[in-house]
């Protein structure tokens, strides 16, 4: 019997755990969220940086879409970072891109940013992007393309005080002399 016990309470605990409407954790009462990219080239070529995005949506959300929202859930956009993996058998990467980005996001609203940079000129002179540039292939892998995942993530702070920061979106790009 006290098994049988032990097994619904903890089925019992689960239940109410897993009910959460929403798994964020992070600081504040909104989200920063990324709904939207288009004009996102798919190929590049490493000699005509920089390369941009010709939009992307951000979204302000509230944690709690039933409760009640106010002005200091504006979020104050402040920065972006670009990460980059590799899709392919290389492990050596362009830098990490941060940027400084203006303007604000009332809660329950959008903002559309045109042209913002996602690999800048001078990432293309480093290695393994500058290896496209002089030799026509990759050194480490001896290919001509470099495939890249880019991973986009949007920082800011509520009117409140509380630093947020959006999802990470990624986006894929093939990279050519």
């Amino acid at each position: 019997m006290t098994r049988k016990a032990t097994v619904l309470t903890l089925l019992v605990l689960a239940s109410v755990l897993g009910c959460r409407g929403r798994t964020d954790k992070s600081e504040g009462t909104v989200i920063l969220s990324v709904s939207r990219f288009d004009g996102l080239p798919s190929v590049v070529s490493a000699t005509n940086g920089p390369f941009i995005i010709g939009t992307i949506n951000i979204n302000n959300v509230p944690k709690d879409p039933t409760g009640t929202t106010s002005n200091l859930q504006t979020v104050e956009l402040r920065s972006y970072e670009v990460r980059y993996t590799r899709r392919d058998t290389g492990r050596r990467v362009p830098p990490t891109l941060v940027g400084g980005i203006f303007g604000s996001i009332p809660v329950s609203s959008q903002t559309t940013l045109n042209n913002l940079p996602f690999l800048m000129s001078n990432q293309t002179q480093t290695p393994p992007l500058s290896d496209l540039i002089h030799n026509g292939a990759d050194s480490e892998t001896g290919t001509s393309i470099i495939v890249l995942d880019a991973t986009i993530t949007f920082f800011g702070r509520t009117l409140a005080g509380d630093d947020i920061a959006s999802a990470p979106s990624t986006f894929t790009i093939e990279v050519r002399p």
